[in-house]
């Protein structure tokens, strides 16, 4: 069975791609329901303490529907943001933010270090990055390497080639920092600790044709499709698509 491909002008780097995955986004039902229930899923994890709330790499979503005090950013001159800055610099004083929040972003920044030295610094003691990004797991390894056309190198280096925000990439990154190398992040980053990380989403991103092609399913049958990737969540740590990080600033 064949699906509705988006074509879009513009190369992956250029804004106006992003512009137009927005655009997607909001006027694909199946797929904007993905996306409320991921920031949901930031809603849940993000602490109840006082501090700037900050998306990193806002892109083409729409987290201010959901989080309405939330300042988005992105390294890119959109017009949906807050703020227009690197990850690797964030431009905030000592212990002032509550929470850091990234969809899809991690995996894309060149020196993910110098982004996880400036979230030490920034992050007040009990504030948490809350990251949702692609999973090292049977599943996903199989679909990423055949399927997507960014890298997925679980023995690659601890950053990326800059330069190019969203061609540049490796997938794999999370899992290299957060579980291959996890001793040598709790030991560069000792103000930080991993809460937690979750492994989910097996299905239904894929259901909703992304932001290249048209839902497989229409939006009515959203809720029972949720309803049986839930009943495979037991297996999550094989088919997961996608991991949710929790990561805390601690307090002493």
């Amino acid at each position: 069975m064949m699906f509705k491909k988006y074509n879009i002008a513009y190369s992956l780097d250029d804004p106006r791609t992003t512009i137009e995955h927005r655009n997607i986004i909001l006027n694909k039902p199946f797929l904007k329901r993905v996306y409320i229930r991921w920031y949901n899923i930031f809603l849940k994890n993000i602490p109840e303490i006082s501090g700037v709330k900050l998306e990193v790499g806002s892109g083409g979503g729409f987290l201010k529907e959901v989080i309405k005090d939330v300042e988005t950013s992105d390294i890119l001159d959109l017009p949906n943001v807050d703020k227009i800055f690197s990850a690797e610099k964030l431009p905030y004083a000592n212990n002032t933010l509550s929470a850091i929040m990234m969809l899809n972003v991690f995996h894309h920044i060149p020196k993910p270090y110098l982004f996880l030295e400036e979230a030490q610094r920034c992050l007040k003691p009990g504030g948490r990055i809350v990251m949702i990004e692609p999973a090292n797991t049977l599943l996903a390894k199989f679909i990423y390497k055949r399927f997507h056309h960014e890298p997925f190198d679980i023995s690659g280096e601890r950053e990326i080639k800059p330069g190019n925000p969203l061609s540049n990439s490796n997938q794999a990154l999370p899992y290299i920092y957060f579980e291959r190398d996890k001793d040598w992040f709790l030991k560069k980053f000792n103000a930080l600790e991993i809460k937690s990380i979750k492994k989910h989403s097996p299905f239904m991103y894929i259901l909703s044709g992304g932001v290249s092609r048209s839902a497989m399913l229409p939006d009515f049958l959203y809720t029972p499709a949720l309803g049986i990737e839930l009943l495979f969540s037991p297996l999550n740590s094989l088919i997961g698509l996608f991991s949710t990080v929790v990561i805390e600033k601690k307090k002493n």
